[in-house]
């Protein structure tokens, strides 16, 4: 065999043997055997054969200097042997193979995956979907409290407090006047809370517990009250399906989840995720086609065209571009294009609408922050 020293006997190559199955290290004898390309491992309870093209090299971790091998045959036992030039007689000694146990830890791994896929994804939106059911409406009030505060908190430029409140008197009236009439004849799980966020972003979403909040540039933005009143009416719909309250607890659920296998993921970075986890809530497209259909019903009983909230997504495609914002929060499901076509088909042919705030309501309600910062 031309890699082996030729002063060095082969009846003289030993080595230590390890089977896997005990911590016993075995004494053996190697035997090369040319003829049939293997090499033999025999000691008093050894007889092993390995074929020289199953043995791979396996890295020294304990730095002795010495020749570790092992068989692709038998990937868990190794052999120790101080006869490094053994090495040369294995031509594929530094293929690399993939052993038992490396395909046992990639199945581990893969069903690990599976595992938290099927909590995350699975078990945390059902059991998020039963527990919402059960929370009595002073429980999902608190909720919804304080994720407002912390919601101000994150927006807010480090103050105590977060960020301003909109709290104009004239304007506060304007949008209590606008949610009597949007409510009239609405029977909603708990009553309607409007918060106003001193915020530049274009966007509104709901929170548990009845909350729903705007910002000062979607009101900034409308042209028009019945578009306001037409993002009203839709967020009433995700508070009368409790969608809110769901997505935060599938939310914070799903927090839990991932704080448990990656790490604390306690403070700001919780804060910062949930709050942008709500703010851009991506509800499933029956939850968003539902509160389009309530919305349509909500404007019609109100006197405001369902095509309201069909002029609403073009408006803000206008000014927004590119989905952002309220367009995000939206836009998600389904397509903006079926969203505008069935607003206006769900406005009847000759319905009359009646005007739903005067114009110094509507003057009001849009400076209810003050000068534009």
């Amino acid at each position: 065999m031309s890699g082996i020293i030729p002063t060095v006997p082969h009846e003289a190559l030993r080595g230590v043997y390890f089977d896997a199955q005990s911590a016993v290290a075995q004494d053996v004898r190697l035997v090369v055997d040319s003829g049939a390309q293997q090499l033999v491992l025999r000691g008093e309870a050894v007889d092993v054969a390995w074929r020289f093209e199953d043995i791979r090299l396996v890295p020294d971790q304990a730095g002795q200097g010495g020749l570790v091998l092992r068989s692709a045959s038998d990937p868990e036992a190794r052999l120790l042997t101080a006869h490094r030039e053994l090495a040369e007689a294995f031509p594929a000694r530094r293929r690399r193979v993939i052993g038992v146990e490396r395909g046992r830890i990639a199945c581990w791994a893969l069903a690990a995956v599976a595992s938290v896929a099927l909590i995350v994804f699975v078990l945390v939106p059902t059991m998020a979907n039963q527990l919402a059911r059960f929370i009595p409406p002073e429980g999902e009030k608190a909720l919804g409290d304080a994720t407002l505060t912390q919601i101000r908190g994150a927006l807010g430029d480090n103050s105590q407090s977060g960020i301003r409140l909109c709290t104009g008197h004239e304007g506060t009236k304007a949008f209590a006047a606008l949610a009597t009439k949007l409510s009239a004849n609405v029977a909603l799980p708990v009553p309607v809370t409007v918060t106003v966020l001193d915020h530049r972003m274009v966007n509104a979403f709901a929170l548990p517990g009845g909350h729903i909040v705007f910002m000062r540039g979607l009101l900034e933005a409308a042209d028009r009250p019945e578009e306001v009143a037409a993002v009203f009416a839709h967020e009433m719909g995700h508070v009368a399906s409790r969608d809110p309250t769901r997505h935060a607890l599938r939310s914070a659920g799903s927090i839990g989840v991932l704080g448990l296998l990656f790490g604390d993921f306690a403070g700001g970075a919780l804060v910062l995720f949930l709050t942008e986890q709500l703010i851009e809530a991506q509800y499933s497209q029956g939850a968003e086609s539902d509160a389009d259909v309530f919305a349509y019903e909500v404007l019609a009983e109100a006197g405001i065209p369902p095509s309201a909230l069909g002029s609403m997504f073009e408006r803000f495609k206008a000014t927004s571009g590119a989905a952002k914002g309220i367009t995000a929060h939206f836009l998600s499901h389904p397509s903006l294009a079926e969203r505008i076509e069935a607003a206006r088909a769900a406005t009847p042919e000759g319905f009359v609408a009646k005007p739903i705030l005067s114009d110094a309501q509507w003057s009001a309600l849009k400076a209810i922050c003050g000068p534009s910062r």
